[in-house]
């Protein structure tokens, strides 16, 4: 896969938090179409664990298992029904570990960020596939503050 975190990993603006940095190590993946990391250490996330068994704190990125590609057009007509365009589906899973309430068992909290991509647009159109991933990272670190504290409080 062409995706390889680097360490540290520099942690979106939080509510609390002061330049928050998380050191990360490769681990091995659940599955053979994924790569996996785990946060082994962090730095201005005040109150945030590092990963443990009972506290997972891990990254995961999967693509498919098998990828799509575009299927034939019908002959007499030259077009592609629609319901028969298939979509390749990417995902970034992020797993934390935090407790409930005191002396309770950890409960794994998890952010799934999913990209379908059509398939034959990585090929027709890889100019709009790539707008699609670089509007979407952009929102999330322009709004990361805004989605920790609605996480937390519940307001949008």
């Amino acid at each position: 896969m062409a995706i390889s975190i680097t360490t540290p990993v520099t942690g979106g603006t939080q509510t609390g938090f002061t330049t928050p940095s998380f050191t990360i190590a490769t681990d091995t993946s659940p599955a053979p179409n994924a790569k996996q990391y785990v946060v082994t250490a962090n730095t201005g996330a005040t109150g945030a664990d590092s990963h443990t068994v009972s506290k997972p704190f891990t990254v995961t990125i999967f693509r498919p298992l098998t990828l799509r590609s575009l299927p034939s057009a019908i002959p007499a007509t030259g077009v592609i029904p629609v319901n028969k365009i298939g979509f390749n589906k990417y995902l970034i899973k992020v797993r934390k570990g935090a407790l409930p309430a005191p002396n309770q068992i950890p409960q794994v909290n998890t952010c799934d960020i999913v990209f379908n991509v059509a398939a034959g647009t990585d090929t027709q159109e890889s100019a709009n596939v790539r707008a699609l991933a670089s509007v979407a990272v952009g929102v999330l670190n322009q709004v990361s503050a805004g989605i920790g504290d609605t996480l937390v409080t519940g307001a949008l």
